[in-house]
């Protein structure tokens, strides 16, 4: 492939990220591990498409392309392994929810590319992995397939480990993490059969535009460990409730917290709280009809919204949620017991509240309710 042919596909390749870069920001998650991971894929991908270019620097012994070429190569073999790094932790949370345990695969994964990047040095005395001649034209080495053979089998680890463990996953889910890998090991192929043709990371953006468009535009909606909907969510759905809102066609809300959830976790640990949390979202998501909304609003409190215009039927919906808990309580032994304090009201389209407006009311009165349970537990 040529200079020019190399440029003009890899800028297209780079305008495609940073469109999905652009709009993943405005949702970003500093808190997200699932979002670093992304967000740091994309920022490999953009170096290494822009050093893929730089190695395209051959045939031409002036003083530019020699330094373009030489640094180019060197560092495409270099990072070569970290892309599919990256991506056999990020298919592992989004396989186990657990980010604890993904981290501690962060050290293999480290160990695997210093060991690259190890005998790719010492190796560079020898020209085992390339060498560029007199003339400045790129050769392939005895080693030179090395760094392909760990991006394989990291990836074929990625992709083994979605298969086994497809029933956590939803189905959108599980085929946009089988697709990934599909490009770049075709593109792999491609590379090692025929020389001077290279399009494993612009196959790369195409695994990564899917997976965006399937997983992570889902994810910036959902909160990573209850699965259900989070607070941004939440906002943008209440708005949209609210201005479609009129007098036949109304919506509720209940606003719930855990009582007691401090102790639980300074008794038991975060663990046991998180799973509590996990908990809560499952018993609650089972009480709701399938058009129901839920998102959890921050911490230990769950907000839900209902097409119910009235506050009889509501009240119906408030004594399903309390039937379900107690009888949680008394299906089997548990470290401790739930229980929730719950504020809800019918949205009144005549009183022009805000999304906002109405939010902050169901909070006073789960406050107002919380307050009674705190006062019953003194007397």
């Amino acid at each position: 492939m040529s200079l020019g042919n190399n440029i003009i596909l890899n800028m297209y390749s780079i305008a495609i990220i940073l469109i999905i870069y652009f709009h993943a920001l405005k949702f970003f998650e500093k808190d997200s591990l699932p979002d670093k991971l992304y967000m740091l894929i994309l920022y490999i991908t953009i170096l290494m498409l822009g050093v893929d270019i730089l190695s395209r620097f051959d045939g031409n012994t002036t003083i530019i392309y020699l330094v373009f070429n030489t640094i180019g190569n060197f560092v495409i073999f270099l990072m070569s392994p970290v892309l599919p790094s990256l991506w056999v932790a990020y298919v592992h949370f989004q396989v186990f929810r657990e980010e604890r345990k993904t981290r501690r695969l962060f050290y293999p994964l480290c160990i695997i590319n210093a060991i690259n990047a190890i005998i790719l040095i010492f190796s560079q005395f020898f020209g085992w992995f390339y060498y560029i001649d007199s003339n400045n034209i790129y050769h392939r080495g005895p080693l030179f397939l090395f760094p392909a053979f760990i991006t394989i089998i990291l990836m074929l680890a990625a992709f083994t480990l979605t298969v086994i463990n497809r029933k956590n996953l939803e189905r959108k889910s599980f085929l946009s993490l089988i697709f990934f890998a599909i490009p770049p090991f075709i593109s792999i192929i491609l590379q090692i059969t025929f020389y001077g043709i290279s399009l494993m990371l612009n196959s790369v953006v195409l695994s990564l535009l899917v997976v965006f468009l399937n997983i992570q535009n889902h994810s910036m909606y959902t909160d990573h460990l209850t699965g259900v909907y989070n607070r941004k969510k939440l906002d943008a759905y209440l708005k949209e409730k609210v201005s479609l809102s009129t007098g036949e066609k109304g919506f509720s809300a209940i606003l719930i917290d855990i009582n007691n959830f401090k102790y639980i976790n300074d008794t038991y640990g975060h663990d046991i709280g998180d799973n509590a949390l996990e908990t809560v979202a499952k018993l609650l998501k089972s009480c709701l009809r399938t058009n129901d909304f839920i998102a959890r609003l921050g911490g230990d409190e769950f907000c839900i919204v209902l097409d119910i215009s009235n506050r009889s039927d509501l009240e119906v919906m408030v004594c399903r949620i309390n039937n379900c808990l107690e009888k949680y309580n008394k299906s089997g032994s548990h470290l401790y017991e739930l229980g929730f304090s719950m504020g809800y009201a019918v949205y009144a389209c005549h009183s022009h509240m805000s999304a906002e407006e109405f939010l902050r009311q169901v909070d006073i009165l789960m406050y107002e309710e919380k307050r009674a349970y705190k006062n019953k537990l003194s007397m």
